[in-house]
């Protein structure tokens, strides 16, 4: 297979890939961004049918270029992926479709990306697989669930059309296993089971929120961060077990007649899950538990013992060159966020420059 060297290898096309190339071409660095879709912004069109954003348009914009949506409205999962898809067209980023990277070494003072059409050489890379690029945390008691039931990640769900006729159980009470409930439950009789992650009190879309967003916002990048205690801790609670209900809240799954339970599914008693103590029938389970880090493609030490990066605003200090954008508190709550991957990009960006201009000056001093 052919070998092709370049300054950077961005893995990964969606908003942090691609904020990262804005960046980068802003300071004319050369680089290359490959991804494993067919079309830039399918990792959006992949959700399910009625997603929508948590934020309004007027704070989903990238670097460079305005959501096209009214300011004040939450745009649908098919409307960022187009957007994502204009962004890399209006910017003409060098992005290259239908390339999985399969492997990441270390390559002399360099790194060597691995892909299923050919191999790049390259002094930096920046890993932006993002927070939802991972694997299905789906737990092992699954395994022992009869046949019959039919089992689903929230990442395979779409619509409750796809569903087994009866009940239903979602596991996992963060934003979207409330979501999926919430609309499950209003054609079966529907089970939520999961610690409750608090909520979002101010409906999203009432005038009260437009008060309140721009306060959130603030809180969420310059409040909650790796740098203050309160958003460490924070950090933690959204890492390994999701945030806060945003849309859904407690009296509309109420209102709906979801059951709520705030235990674990840990047991399954002849092929039905148990749940308080008690067997369920359960027609289909939708399994809204998050994803698993899968770093395993990346041939260097540099992850901790929860199979996070060990890296601070995406720069991993013992793999020089090494960078990640898009990581869930990567350096804020809104580092998940359309409204704050372009600032974290942007701090890439420059470190990536400053390595490449110390890079020079050693080079002319030799």
């Amino acid at each position: 297979m052919d070998t092709t060297h370049i300054e950077t290898v961005i893995i990964g096309a969606g908003q942090a890939g691609l904020a990262v190339g804005y960046h980068l071409q802003r300071r004319d660095r050369p680089f290359v961004i490959l991804d494993a879709g067919s079309r830039v912004g399918d990792g959006w069109r992949r959700q399910w049918d009625s997603l929508r954003l948590y934020s309004p348009a007027r704070y989903d914009s990238l670097p460079g270029l305005r959501f096209p949506a009214r300011k004040w409205s939450f745009p649908g999962k098919d409307d960022v992926g187009d957007y994502l898809e204009t962004y890399a067209r209006t910017f003409e980023l060098p992005v290259r479709l239908e390339t999985r990277v399969t492997s990441l070494d270390p390559d002399g003072a360099g790194f060597r990306v691995t892909t299923g059409g050919g191999t790049w050489t390259c002094d930096n890379v920046v890993v932006a697989t993002g927070t939802f690029g991972r694997t299905p945390n789906v737990p092992e008691v699954a395994a022992q669930l009869d046949p019959s039931i039919l089992q689903l990640h929230s990442s395979e769900y779409r619509r409750s059309g796809q569903l087994r006729a009866g009940p239903v159980l979602v596991v996992g009470a963060s934003h979207s296993g409330c979501d999926i409930a919430f609309e499950v439950a209003e054609s079966r009789p529907t089970i939520l089971a999961g610690r409750d992650c608090g909520q979002v009190p101010p409906r999203l879309e009432s005038p009260a929120m437009r008060a309140v967003f721009p306060v959130l916002i603030f809180v969420w990048r310059h409040v909650l961060t790796r740098r203050t205690p309160m958003g460490r801790k924070e950090m933690r609670e959204v890492r390994h077990h999701g945030g806060p209900m945003l849309r859904v809240k407690r009296s509309d799954l109420a209102d709906r007649g979801v059951e709520r339970v705030t235990s674990r599914v840990e047991e399954v008693r002849d092929g039905l899950p148990v749940i308080d103590g008690t067997p369920r029938e359960v027609a289909t389970v939708v399994w809204a538990t998050g994803f698993r880090q899968a770093f395993g493609w990346i041939h260097l030490p540099i992850l901790g013992e929860d199979g996070w990066p060990r890296e601070m605003r995406g720069v991993v200090p013992e793999a020089d060159g090494l960078f990640f954008c898009g990581l869930s508190f990567q350096y804020a709550f809104s580092s998940m966020l359309l409204a704050g991957v372009g600032r974290d990009a942007g701090l890439v960006a420059d470190r990536i420059a400053a390595r490449i201009g110390r890079s020079s000056r050693v080079a002319s001093a030799a």
